[in-house]
């Protein structure tokens, strides 16, 4: 079956070409490197896996309840829509939402292979080429996974979303090296962070569990590079280069703070587009989500010395200011110690699983002899 059957409206063509700019920059100094880098691109390649080998896709899921999604956290919960819906319905619409986030998650996992091979392509420095490759192979692994998922337990998909297809192109189009940097590690692999853990940390599925824990654990080195690069490259700016950085992290903030409304849902429903934007504004919980989204990206963005005063205003605007003095190395470390944890836990169960087996045979052969 075509991917194309699976989407609830049509995707346009294909293939989405974005004029590319900028230079292609080789570098023939060879020399070691700094040591940070080096030891995170030794860690990229230590750290690679095979999504097929490691997550266990034997495990099933139910469309009509993926992720175990609380009737409150849904937008429409409350109304007259949600009255009159059934549970087939409402089963429905868990299908829809889940679709909907898991397939802004792959088309944003794709933008980050293509932005990852762009700035092995585009930045000057030869460490920071050795891990963007490593990084690109993860890219790719991410977006493997959130399609086989999609399309096999799921059996749904979503095009990408306005916001997140115009923050993308913004980021591909602009010439200099650095931007490829700033749209996608910091802002658009900050959100989704984000987005990963509220899931990963609520959801009672395991599957889906596995399959954030284990991506979630790339992204932390991800975050990481783009912080080191970015820190180190924008003590060199002047105040005028360093403004026209803000201006886009500012934009980029505001169009994904309006991505995360899934009315493209609640529009596939029958749910006039006027109601749809009312009932996502009075969400209590979608108010939440969205703040608690911008946790990755605020201290991040500080961290790299983008926190001009048109930033800081613009964050208060948005109701996230406060998260700039969040620990991120804690909470990338956290990352890291959750999948471990959750190796450990799928393993150790397994081997008590075959050393049972194992002490089963040899009790009937010792029955039988």
């Amino acid at each position: 079956m075509s991917t194309r059957d699976l989407y609830v409206r049509n995707p346009g063509d294909d293939v989405w070409a974005v004029p590319a700019t900028g230079a292609a920059r080789f570098n023939w100094e060879y020399d070691d490197g700094r040591d940070r880098l080096l030891a995170l691109y030794q860690k990229g390649k230590d750290k690679q896996w095979d999504a097929t080998l490691r997550i266990d896709w034997d495990l099933e899921v139910d469309p009509k309840d993926p992720l175990g999604t609380p009737d409150e956290s849904m937008s429409l919960y409350g109304t007259k829509y949600w009255d009159k819906m059934t549970e087939k319905d409402r089963g429905d619409l868990r299908r829809h939402y889940t679709a909907w986030q898991f397939s802004q998650f792959l088309h944003g996992e794709q933008g980050a292979m293509v932005c990852a091979a762009r700035i092995v392509e585009s930045v000057p420095d030869l460490d920071a080429k050795f891990y963007s490759a490593t990084q690109t192979m993860d890219e790719a692994r991410h977006a493997e996974i959130y399609s086989r998922f999609l399309q096999e337990k799921i059996g749904m998909l979503y095009p990408i979303n306005d916001n997140l297809q115009a923050l993308l192109a913004d980021t591909l189009k602009d010439s200099r090296w650095d931007m490829p940097y700033l749209g996608m590690q910091v802002l658009i692999e900050g959100l989704a962070l984000a987005a990963f853990g509220m899931i990963r940390d609520t959801t009672n599925k395991p599957l889906p569990k596995q399959i954030l824990a284990y991506v979630m654990q790339d992204e932390a080195r991800h975050v990481a590079f783009g912080r080191m690069a970015l820190r180190d490259y924008y003590k060199q700016l002047t105040d005028a280069e360093l403004r026209e950085r803000e201006d886009f992290v500012i934009e980029g903030c505001y169009l994904m703070r309006d991505r995360l409304r899934g009315l493209e849902v609640l529009e596939n429903f029958g749910i006039p587009p006027k109601e749809a934007a009312e009932f996502t504004e009075r969400s209590e919980f979608l108010h939440l989500f969205r703040k608690l989204l911008f946790s990755r990206i605020v201290p991040c963005v500080k961290d790299i010395g983008l926190w001009g005063e048109r930033l800081q205003r613009a964050y208060v605007d948005l109701g996230v200011f406060e998260l700039g003095d969040a620990n991120l190395d804690l909470l990338m470390a956290q990352d890291e110690e959750l999948a471990e944890k959750l190796d450990a836990e799928r393993f150790a169960a397994e081997e008590a699983a075959r050393t049972a087996e194992v002490a089963a045979a040899v009790a009937q052969g010792e029955a039988a002899g």
